[in-house]
């Protein structure tokens, strides 16, 4: 049966997801938010029998072994028969440095070794276009398979072409490599751009390409300052964020699928490969906290182009990763779906909504670059490492200021006004509390970014917004019958993400509204040790699984609170690690009963809020 016990390779222009029997079920050309070429994950019960697959099947496997080499997203499979022979699948995609570029072709590579006895191995490759409705006319050469398509595809090989088109068993004598991609685009041993990889130069080349890639992602990884106690979890979780940023443009996307459901057969089926600014500042804000400044003002860079390109730097909620709109909404009618539970989405209704704590977001983007001090600037800044480029020519000074006082205004106007919260409700807008506590943080970040640039006057200004904010949130959304914040404005249901409060600045975590915030939401959101987002009835019914990202949100406020709510933090905090499949790695959602893993996969969120509980529960860094 499909399940989420994948692992994520990619390098930052593409991204594939490769099952437990080291098939390849997904993935994308020519970016992200692409066809899904393989597409296994999404053709039901028998995806088998559709194109989209690129299986690699050992006669007579006995055991299958899978783990990533350390410190890298490249993943090691090894397929062993009952005489412990076999095969040793490498799967990555390169991302490496030459002449003081970051390479990161549209290139899949899939390394197949022998390791022992005689294996005899039927590879599939079988290419879809069209999310899954249409196959790919192809043609064979001594060294490639070319596949027809809008845009062409390669496979160059110094396999046997013959038997990998057909799915006929042979023979792997030694190691064989299989190089696919874009049939334009191919990389000499240097990463440079160049013409189409002979023969003879396959083996060579993918060696040279694994060996450096490897480097890269550990001259990546070395800098970052991860808590010793959880250092495996939290240098996974930022390399699986990484994957999740493309390079082209600086955008960070939720999620790299579309359509796994949240819980069984619920229709909640969303497609997430697109840059959420709220998803996106989350990741780049977990980034910058282990080290990371170039994903962050990359990221920046991406929102204010955006931004520009609207009237009156206005945003939207989700966008395409090179900045457009994205597509409207339909169904892919070929694709039964995860499990077979549709619909699978193109696109993303929610992208038409009004989702007013943008702006917050964004604004909160540049904080790093207006607060920190040269002693607090992340020391990976200092003293690089291989794999960190300082491309961005963002500096926290006037002008930016400026670009940014246009989200400012924004926020100050629309914090009472209606919206689809960030939970993007279909049926109704309301005045949330959370949108209207990030227009409160557009301003109040906006005061201390002139406060720091030495403007008394935009100082004051911004200063008074925020105050005005504050006093009419704090009046509004406070619910004394609850003894807590409200989801909404003179509401009366609570919401799980009030439990940042305290993390955006909006009150200390001891202040008796937040205590009394908690523990509301710990009587009707927690139940058993995960916390729902809400669980008032929406326009899909009662949600069934727990919102992962809101545990983590909830292990933060209890770390924040500390005294012996801290124990409480540190022991969930492990519950929830052990609820990652075996490479480390979340989806959206869980099933506080079973403990499995629905929702779209890996979900960013989730893995943003493992670097930040990690941070959070540090002795080190706390102290």
């Amino acid at each position: 049966m499909t399940s989420l016990s994948l692992g994520l390779i990619g390098n930052g222009s593409i991204g594939a997801l490769v099952d437990a029997q080291g098939g390849v079920v997904w993935c994308c050309f020519p970016r992200f938010d692409g066809d899904p070429v393989f597409c296994a994950l999404l053709s039901g019960d028998s995806p088998g029998a559709k194109p989209g697959v690129f299986t690699i099947v050992l006669e007579g496997v006995a055991r299958i072994e899978q783990h990533y080499i350390d410190d890298t997203p490249i993943l090691v499979t090894r397929l062993i028969d009952a005489k412990r022979g076999g095969v040793e699948i490498t799967d990555f995609c390169p991302r490496l440095e030459a002449n003081g570029k970051l390479f990161c072709p549209r290139l899949l590579i899939r390394q197949v070794r022998r390791i022992g006895g005689k294996p005899r191995i039927v590879v599939r490759l079988d290419p879809a276009a069209d999310y899954g409705c249409a196959k790919r006319p192809h043609t064979i050469g001594a060294d490639h398979v070319r596949y027809v398509g809008d845009q062409a595809l390669r496979l160059t090989t110094n396999g046997p072409t013959e038997a990998i088109v057909g799915g006929e068993a042979f023979d792997v004598d030694g190691t064989f490599t299989m190089i696919f991609g874009l049939d334009d685009h191919r990389v000499d041993l240097l990463g440079l751009p160049t013409g189409h990889l002979s023969f003879d130069e396959v083996a060579s080349s993918c060696a040279t390409m694994l060996e450096r890639t490897t480097a890269y992602w550990r001259g990546w990884t070395r800098p970052l300052r991860a808590p010793s106690e959880w250092r495996d979890a939290v240098i996974r979780a930022a390399i699986t964020l990484e994957l999740n940023v493309y390079e082209p443009t600086g955008a960070i996307i939720a999620s790299m699928t579309t359509s796994i459901p949240e819980a069984p057969d619920s229709g909640r089926t969303w497609d997430y490969r697109y840059c959420w600014p709220r998803d996106a500042f989350f990741t780049a804000d977990a980034l910058y906290r282990l080290g990371d400044s170039r994903s962050v003002e990359r990221y920046l860079s991406f929102l204010l182009r955006v931004a520009a390109a609207s009237k009156d730097a206005h945003l939207v909620p989700i966008y395409a990763v090179d900045g457009r709109s994205i597509p409207d909404e339909r169904i892919a009618q070929c694709l039964s779906g995860y499990r077979g539970m549709g619909p699978v989405h193109v696109g993303n209704k929610a992208s038409e909504q009004a989702q007013h704590d943008l702006y917050g977001e964004a604004v909160l983007t540049a904080e790093s670059l207006f607060l920190n001090s040269p002693s607090e600037v992340p020391w990976n800044d200092r003293r690089r490492a291989p794999g960190w480029h300082a491309t961005s020519q963002l500096s926290g000074n006037k002008d930016l200021l400026a670009r940014l006082e246009a989200f400012g205004e924004h926020a100050a106007r629309l914090y009472e006004v209606p919206d689809a919260g960030l939970w993007e409700l279909r049926g109704a807008e309301r005045v949330h509390t959370f949108s209207s506590v990030m227009c409160w943080a557009a301003c109040d970040r906006l005061a201390k970014y002139a406060a720091a640039l030495k403007l008394a006057d935009r100082a004051k200004r911004w200063g008074s917004r925020a105050t005005q904010i504050h006093e009419v949130i704090s009046r509004r959304s406070w619910n004394a019958k609850l003894n807590a914040f409200a989801a909404t404005m003179d509401g009366d249901t609570l919401d799980a993400s009030l439990l940042l409060m305290p993390r955006l600045g909006f009150m200390e975590a001891k202040d008796p509204r937040f205590l009394g915030t908690v523990a509301a939401i710990e009587s009707q959101l927690k139940h058993g040790d995960f916390v729902y987002r809400y669980v008032e009835r929406d326009d899909f019914g009662v949600p069934e699984n727990a919102f992962l990202v809101c545990t983590f949100w909830y292990i933060e406020a209890l770390a924040a609170i500390g005294g012996a709510r801290r124990e409480e933090a540190r022991r969930l905090f492990k519950k929830v690690l052990s609820a990652r499949n075996q490479h480390g790695l979340l989806a959206e959602d869980l099933d506080p009963r079973t403990l499995e893993q629905w929702g779209n996969f890996p979900q960013t969120y989730c893995m943003a809020g493992v670097i930040d509980c990690a941070l959070a529960l540090s002795k080190t860094l706390s102290q």
